[in-house]
């Protein structure tokens, strides 16, 4: 059998060209993009470093003792990424996520929730402040962020069997170290909301046929027990390491029916506008649910598209900013941070940027039957993070 060989595009190398704004913002004004969408979520790259080899996400042939991860000086730093975060509230975001690579690996990640915490957006609320994790780390942090302010947690975790779950995270983490992590962000309160259920701490499985196909319904069942909302996601085509095929992924209309099969399942409204996930409630005997009664979820960005109400950007770890998960390059904002630029021109290159968006990949993939652009070089999960 011949070595597989994985061609990594560096995202690293060069940046967009910042575009002038297209219009000026009126007092008040929503800032949007060509298709009319808002700019309500962003999501922030805190590490470009993980310590799990997930095939999916950074698979050991590429991610391997020789791989050059970014210097600290090239990081953005806790001031820079707080800073950059205030503009982005005025121009209308409402929610900041901290993503990675592995957020916990970034030393005193909670003073970053801390200083974000102080912020305000537009209508002078804090920001909804979250974050993505493996949980490996979590059993040892929880109760420090959410004394920083952090409200939301979510984690990833993609099978409860053991076997299933090492040679998925391919550095051979035991699933116990996630498990004991979510206990912990539970015992701190994270994710609890006020009337007192775990609604912001959420459960993210990816699934792939041939991989952990068989743990949808021990993980459904598990989490519903918990009284945590579980979210299955389709396995997507996100840059060019984890060789993704169609029929690798798993549409979410067929999981919905497994775990129907078993526990009756209804669907329920959206929570606000652009959620990426369907959601739906396990049915009482009565056929009805009620708000703090188990919940799943379905993330189907390969079925069925949610480009079209998409409010999301990304900022990398080295100050870059992509406007989907599926784009090729990014616009350097360390550069004008790093080079003087005051916060009335950061907001003016925000509003360029923002108002000259056009991304729509995945629905232009479902448009051609599943199929991405042969060559197609896109920035990896593990830079821009999920």
């Amino acid at each position: 059998m011949s070595e597989k060989t994985i061609v990594l595009h560096d995202q690293r190398a060069k940046g967009l060209i910042i575009p002038k704004p297209q219009r000026v913002l009126a007092p008040g004004q929503s800032l949007t993009d060509m298709w009319h969408r808002p700019l309500r979520d962003l999501r922030i790259s805190v590490t470009d470093r993980c310590n799990f080899r997930c095939t999916y996400c950074m698979p050991k042939e590429v991610y391997d003792n020789t791989y050059r991860y970014l210097p600290h000086a090239d990081i953005l730093s806790f001031e820079e990424i707080t800073r950059l975060a205030s503009i982005f509230l005025k121009l209308g975001v409402k929610k900041i996520r901290l993503t990675g690579g592995e957020p916990l690996l970034r030393k005193r990640v909670e003073d970053l929730v801390a200083m974000l915490s102080e912020l305000k957006t537009l209508e002078g609320h804090a920001p909804e402040l979250t974050l993505t994790t493996n949980a490996t780390l979590l059993k040892h942090k929880a109760q420090a962020l959410k004394q920083a302010g952090l409200q939301r947690v979510t984690v990833s975790l993609d099978a409860l069997d053991e076997t299933v779950f090492r040679r998925m995270n391919d550095v051979d983490f035991p699933v116990s170290d996630v498990l004991d992590g979510i206990a912990a962000a539970r015992e701190a309160g994270l994710g609890l909301d006020a009337s007192g259920h775990f609604t912001g701490l959420k459960v993210n499985m990816v699934v792939q046929r041939s991989v952990n196909f068989d743990q949808i319904l021990p993980m459904a069942e598990h989490f519903r027990q918990w009284r945590l909302p579980l979210r299955f996601i389709e396995y997507m085509d996100v840059g060019q390491t984890n060789n993704w095929n169609l029929d690798e992924v798993v549409p979410s209309a067929t999981i919905v029916q497994m775990i129907s099969a078993q526990h009756p399942l209804m669907p329920l409204a959206a929570t606000q506008a652009g959620e990426t996930a369907k959601r739906f409630g396990y049915a009482r005997a009565d056929g009805q649910w009620h708000a703090g009664d188990p919940e799943v979820g379905f993330i189907s960005s390969v079925t069925q598209a949610f480009c079209g109400d998409c409010n999301r950007s990304r900022l990398s770890t080295d100050g870059r900013l992509y406007l989907c998960l599926f784009a090729s390059s990014g616009y350097d904002l360390r550069a004008l941070l790093r080079g003087g630029a005051s916060d009335v021109e950061l907001e003016h290159a925000l509003v360029g940027i923002w108002q000259s968006r056009d991304d729509r990949y995945s629905a232009l993939r479902q448009v051609q039957q599943g199929h991405t652009e042969p060559g197609a070089q896109r920035v990896e999960m593990s830079y821009i993070g999920g």
